[in-house]
């Protein structure tokens, strides 16, 4: 059995460990934070009790494989594993320290893999001891319903790494797309020009912010609108993929005014419960 280690169990950590244990592998995740270790373990619980009430298919494997997750504070926890995947904020020196800490307890062999949604694989690579087993694996909030991972090369990552993530992913059961390489990859380019235009929307006052959510899922059929997708993904962390894409892509990106005053405000989404909307406690 492969093994797989998450660091980190914010929103996307915890959705990624809940994956990887339902597809079978032997299951780590290291979160410093006790707070944030029991937050992510209580909201498993939740996915898998709602899924047994629904009787979604395999709900009761589902439940089985939050036995298979084993928490750590440690990066030694890491020790055996054939992939980690790290899933901490968007910051290349937090992401580098990570990998600094994981370094004495990994194989050569094993593979690093970067769940960024916008910073540069190759950057990041060169701060890791293992710029050729190393890769971007950018999963979708919520991950154990989104199907799809981009699988982003970085200049040195070897086709066994690719090759290893295609597989893993494949076996989690999702949907791949292979990026060359660049700021924001594909889906995070394309949905940072489409919030930052809402939110231009909405200061500019074109319409509210519920009709545009309307406008966008019924006369575009998207599945959420931009502000409800920024309130589950975070204020903060569209921000700052906007401010990186900004400066690696030029103007285009420069974030709206009225994010940034959100953002001073505290206005960060669903996880504070106030975002662009405001959610009961």
């Amino acid at each position: 059995m492969q093994a797989i280690t998450v660091v980190g169990a914010g929103v996307m950590g915890r959705g990624i460990a809940l994956v990887a244990a339902r597809a079978g592998y032997d299951t780590r995740v290291i979160e410093p934070s006790t707070k944030a270790a029991e937050s992510a373990r209580a909201e498993l619980a939740k996915i898998a009790a709602r899924a047994r009430e629904k009787g979604e298919p395999g709900a009761e494997e589902g439940e089985a494989a939050l036995g298979r997750i084993r928490w750590s504070n440690e990066a030694k926890a890491a020790a055996g594993s054939d992939l980690v995947i790290e899933a901490v904020p968007e910051s290349i020196a937090l992401k580098a320290e990570v990998y600094g800490k994981l370094t004495p307890h990994l194989a050569p062999e094993a593979v690093i893999a970067t769940n960024t949604s916008a910073l540069g694989i190759t950057e990041l690579a060169a701060t890791s001891d293992r710029p050729v087993r190393f890769l971007g694996m950018h999963f979708f909030n919520p991950v154990h319903r989104m199907r799809l991972i981009e699988l982003i090369r970085g200049l040195e990552t070897s086709d066994e790494t690719m090759a290893l993530a295609e597989g893993i992913s494949r076996t989690m059961g999702k949907e791949t797309v292979v990026v060359r390489e660049s700021p924001g990859f594909v889906t995070s380019r394309i949905n940072a020009l489409i919030g930052n235009e809402a939110f231009t929307m909405l200061e500019s006052g074109v319409a509210s912010a519920r009709d545009i959510d309307k406008a966008l899922k019924l006369g575009l059929n998207h599945p959420m609108g931009p502000f409800e997708m920024v309130d589950l993904v975070g204020l903060d962390t569209r921000l700052s993929i906007l401010e990186y894409l900004h400066r690696t892509l030029g103007e285009k990106y420069r974030p709206s005014p009225l994010l940034v005053q959100y953002v001073r405000a505290g206005r960060l989404g669903r996880k504070v419960g106030r975002g662009v909307y405001e959610y009961a406690s």
